[in-house]
């Protein structure tokens, strides 16, 4: 009876550290993949001023959306929350796609090479930060799955893992398919 006792004292001991290691995993890689949103998130921060100084001099009634742009890129870079720093991403994505809707209306601006050239940077800037949210979304899947599921959330719960946050759009409209019509 006392090898029984000891041999299942043993399994949990050994049980718990494989939770334990197993959701230190989950958790590490969920931070590195918020680090990759990260670095694309400040090239993106970079980029925005100059955009905004090339698309100024044609679009200089616009003043209200590019001080609005200024004021949410300082505020992103500020914001150190994963769930504040997504709500600002969410706001500073919509505030570039009206940037851009309003370049459409000046041929001049659309012509410009300058303009071109942030248009590219940024398209290929914000693509590379959609991989890095779906895989940021995959291991904060991962770590929930593993921070819920029984027996290692009874890791979980003692050692203090949580749920991850995932980055979601907030926009409704964007989640809306796309009307064509001819």
């Amino acid at each position: 009876m006392l090898y029984i006792l000891i041999a299942l004292i043993c399994l949990l001991i050994v049980g718990s550290i494989f939770y334990y290691n197993t959701l230190v995993n989950k958790k590490n890689r969920m931070k590195e993949a918020w680090s990759g949103i990260d670095v694309y998130l400040k090239k993106r921060y970079e980029l925005i001023p100059n955009l905004i100084e090339t698309v100024k001099g044609y679009a200089s009634h616009e003043q209200k959306l590019m001080q609005e742009l200024v004021r949410l890129r300082n505020e992103a870079l500020q914001h150190q929350q994963n769930q504040e720093k997504i709500n600002t991403e969410n706001q500073l994505s919509e505030n570039i796609s009206r940037l851009m809707l309003i370049a459409e209306n000046y041929p001049d601006l659309k012509a410009n090479t300058n303009f071109q050239q942030l248009q590219t940077q940024l398209e290929t800037i914000e693509t590379e930060i959609e991989l890095s949210r779906r895989y940021y979304n995959g291991t904060v899947r991962e770590n929930n799955i593993q921070v819920q599921s029984f027996p290692s959330n009874l890791v979980a719960s003692i050692f203090g893992f949580e749920n991850g946050i995932f980055f979601e759009i907030n926009n409704s409209a964007e989640r809306e398919p796309v009307k064509v019509s001819f």
